[in-house]
């Protein structure tokens, strides 16, 4: 059986998200965000270029749980898909595209974040597995300066 795979992207959110919601009641979230781009140089070092602005979408609890806990400046990973289309503008028609993410969560190579494993309210009458966490021992650090996980 194959890998079932969606487009990808990662980068930084570059304004504070903004929930609304549709005529239906449907959560919405949005925000520009930003990718960085870098230039590989024949010497093998790289040349960071300008970002790219773009602009994002999330609906429903997805939309509501991202909008909670992503904030301007945060760096993320999503999956979803690219939407193209067109609006008008002083009699010109513009072509526009937005990502439509369906999941998302913070970038792990660049986020410091502590996770927490209770179930939602919605899951309480699965039980969770049961595991040996002796192996581990979680590093002596504040919490004060992580961030809260997003586990869409």
């Amino acid at each position: 059986m194959a890998i079932e795979t969606q487009p990808s992207i990662h980068g930084f959110i570059a304004t504070e998200p903004k929930l609304t919601y549709t005529d239906d009641g449907t959560a919405r979230m949005y925000a520009r965000i930003g990718i960085e781009h870098a230039h590989r140089e024949d010497d093998g070092s790289f040349t960071q270029l300008d970002p790219t602005f773009h602009d994002m979408t999330i609906f429903r609890k997805t939309a509501e749980e991202a909008t909670e806990r992503l904030h301007k400046g945060d760096r993320f990973v999503a999956s979803g898909r690219v939407h193209e289309y067109t609006y008008e503008r002083d009699g010109h028609t513009i072509p526009a595209e937005e990502f439509i993410a369906s999941r998302i969560g913070h970038d792990l190579a660049r986020t410091r974040y502590d996770v927490d494993r209770t179930p939602r309210q919605a899951a309480v009458e699965r039980e969770a597995p049961v595991r040996d966490a002796s192996a581990f021992e979680a590093p002596a650090s504040s919490h004060a300066d992580r961030a809260p996980s997003l586990g869409l």
